[in-house]
């Protein structure tokens, strides 16, 4: 089972090697996702970077604090409020385009990548990359949740890798602001 259960099927077109990629189709919308895989060689690289934990945690709460701050007064767009006791570590961010078609969040997120900002919307009818909704999940059946579904079609998420510095982090929390700006004050 090992790596057939780690999510890797759902952005198999970026494999190089493996079976063709019919045998993924096959596959990926019966088998959930549990990414959760460790051998001896990930935890042999582990065990040092556990001793930067607190600093790596704090560079990615700076990076989303930053991209936080510059979305705070856009229109359109909703921010997540986190309630001040909670503690996390934010490896990526979220935001919500409540009520939006999906038509403008998918050309919204076309824009976005256009200006080289990788946002993914997990709204779409069917998964992308890691992207999916519960009425996706054959694996599990399920019954409507309208609440739920309002929330899925609008949630955008970005990835926070340590490599963007945080000017990187107000370059592109601006460049989705624009595009989120433009694109609501076309729908309205």
């Amino acid at each position: 089972m090992g790596d057939t259960w780690s999510g890797s099927y759902m952005i198999y077109a970026k494999h190089r090697a493996g079976p063709p990629p019919g045998a993924f189709e096959a596959v990926r919308l019966v088998t959930p996702n549990i990414s959760g895989r460790m051998d001896n060689l990930r935890a042999a690289i582990l065990r040092p970077q556990l001793r930067r934990l607190d600093s790596q945690c704090q560079a990615w709460n700076d990076r989303y604090h930053v991209v936080d701050r510059a979305l705070g007064q856009v229109a359109g767009l909703t921010r997540v409020k986190r309630p001040q006791q909670e503690k996390f570590v934010a490896t990526s961010y979220q935001f919500l385009l409540l009520d939006w078609s999906g038509d403008a969040i998918r050309d919204m997120v076309a824009r976005c990548l256009a200006r080289g900002v990788e946002l993914k919307w997990f709204g779409a009818v069917e998964p992308v990359g890691f992207t999916s909704r519960y009425d996706s999940w054959t694996y599990a059946p399920s019954s409507p949740m309208p609440s739920s579904d309002r929330v899925l079609h609008s949630i955008i998420d970005m990835r926070l890798p340590l490599t963007f510095s945080l000017e990187d982090c107000v370059m592109v929390a601006r460049i989705i602001g624009e595009e989120v700006t433009l694109a609501f004050a076309a729908s309205g």
